[in-house]
C-alpha cells in the first residue's frame, strides 16, 4: 500500500509540477493569444515590438555589440504618430513569442514608411538579416528569423489560392482567412537537409558563387515530395558531390528564414575513404573539397573580415556559430580530437 502511494504522489507532484512550470505556463499563454483575438489586440498593448523595414531588422551599435531593440507599446505609438494611419499599422504586427513574465512580443514591418525617419529618430538602422545573424546575440536571432520568416509568409499569401480574394490576418497573425471560400491558411515550412559528409578523416565543404568570398558551409538542400530525411540526404550528396553515402546519423534541427522559411535538418554522413573522389555539379556549387582536421579548426578561429589576403584570394571561414552549419562543423571537431 505505501508503494502504491508513493508512485500516486510522485505521479501527481510530476503532473502539478508541469502544470506550473514557467514553459507550460508560457506556451498556452501564447496558444491563448492566438486563439482569442481580443485578448491578442489587448496584448499589443503592452506588448514589446521587433521593427522590421522591408524584411531587415532594426539593430542599434552599443559599442562593440549589436543590439536588437525591444520596443515598448507606448515607444511604438510615439513613432506611428508620426505617420497617417498609425493604428492600422500597428495592427499588422505579428506575435512571436512572450517572455517568462508573459510580455508578449510582436514584430512590425515598417516598409511602407521613409527609412531614414525612423532610423533617425531610433538611433539604429535597418540591417539585412543575412547580416545581422552574424553580429546579434545568440539569443536574439531565432526570434529574429521566425519574425522575419512570418513576416514574409503575410505579404505573400493576401489572396486566396482558390478564390483571388484578399485574405484576413487575425491579430496574432497566425493564420488568415478567406471569407469568400471560408479557407484558413497556416504558415508552414519546407524541410531541407543540411549534411556534413565526412570519409573519417576528413570533412567535406562548398560554397555557392552566392556566398560570400571564402566562406565553406556543409551540403543542403530541400526535401523533394515523397522523400524522408535518409532519402533526401543520399541523394542531395550524390547530386551535388557525386559521392555514395554508406550510413548517416541525425544530429538537430533549427528553423531557417532564408530562402522563405526552412526547416534544417543536420545530419552527419560517412562515405567510404577509398571512393571519396568529388564530382562537383558545377550547376550547383562554385566550389567544394576535403578539409582536415587543422584547417578547419583555423577556419573556425576565423572572421570573414580576417580572411583576405595579402593577395587578394581568400582563407576559408564558415558561417556563424547562430547557423547549425556551424554546430555540425563543430561536432564534428570535437569526434576527431576524441
Amino acid at each position: 500500500m505505501a508503494a502504491v502511494y508513493q508512485a500516486l504522489h510522485r505521479r501527481a507532484s510530476s503532473l502539478l509540477c508541469r502544470l506550473h512550470s514557467t514553459y507550460v505556463r508560457k506556451m498556452r499563454y501564447l496558444n491563448k493569444l492566438k486563439e482569442d483575438d481580443s485578448l491578442c489586440r489587448q496584448a499589443q498593448t503592452s506588448g514589446t515590438f521587433y521593427l522590421f523595414h522591408n524584411l531587415s531588422p532594426f539593430l542599434r551599435k552599443a559599442g562593440k555589440k549589436y543590439l536588437v531593440p525591444q520596443l515598448s507599446a507606448a515607444e511604438m505609438r510615439r513613432i506611428l504618430e508620426k505617420f497617417p494611419e498609425a493604428e492600422q499599422r500597428l495592427e499588422k504586427s505579428v506575435l512571436i513569442g512572450c517572455s517568462d513574465e508573459h510580455i508578449p512580443h510582436f514584430a512590425l514591418d515598417l516598409g511602407a514608411l521613409e527609412k531614414s525617419v525612423i532610423e533617425s529618430e531610433l538611433q539604429g538602422s535597418f540591417t539585412d538579416l543575412r547580416k545581422a545573424l552574424f553580429v546579434v546575440d545568440g539569443k536574439d536571432s531565432p526570434l529574429l528569423a521566425l519574425a522575419q520568416s512570418l513576416l514574409r509568409w503575410h505579404d505573400s499569401h493576401q489572396y486566396c489560392s482558390k478564390t483571388g480574394q484578399p485574405t484576413q490576418k487575425n491579430p496574432a497573425g497566425s493564420k488568415r482567412v478567406c471569407q469568400a471560400s471560408g479557407i484558413t491558411y497556416y504558415p508552414q515550412v519546407s524541410p531541407v537537409v543540411i549534411t556534413l559528409v565526412s570519409d573519417g578523416s576528413r570533412c567535406l565543404l562548398a560554397r555557392q558563387p552566392s556566398f560570400p568570398p571564402g566562406m565553406f558551409t556543409a551540403l543542403s538542400g530541400f526535401c523533394d515530395v515523397g522523400e524522408n530525411v535518409e532519402d533526401a540526404v543520399r541523394r542531395e550528396v550524390a547530386e551535388e558531390v557525386g559521392l555514395e553515402v554508406e550510413s548517416l546519423r541525425y544530429s538537430a534541427s533549427q528553423h531557417w528564414p532564408f530562402p522563405s522559411s526552412s526547416l534544417m535538418l543536420g545530419c552527419h554522413a560517412l562515405v567510404g575513404a577509398q571512393q571519396a573522389e568529388i564530382s562537383m555539379d558545377s550547376l550547383e556549387l562554385e566550389e567544394a573539397r576535403w578539409f582536415g582536421l587543422e584547417e578547419i579548426v583555423e577556419g573556425l578561429k576565423r572572421e570573414p573580415r580576417s580572411s583576405k589576403q595579402d593577395d587578394g584570394s581568400f582563407l576559408p571561414w564558415f558561417p556563424p556559430k547562430q547557423a547549425i552549419a556551424h554546430q555540425l562543423i563543430c561536432e564534428w571537431v570535437r569526434q576527431q580530437s576524441a
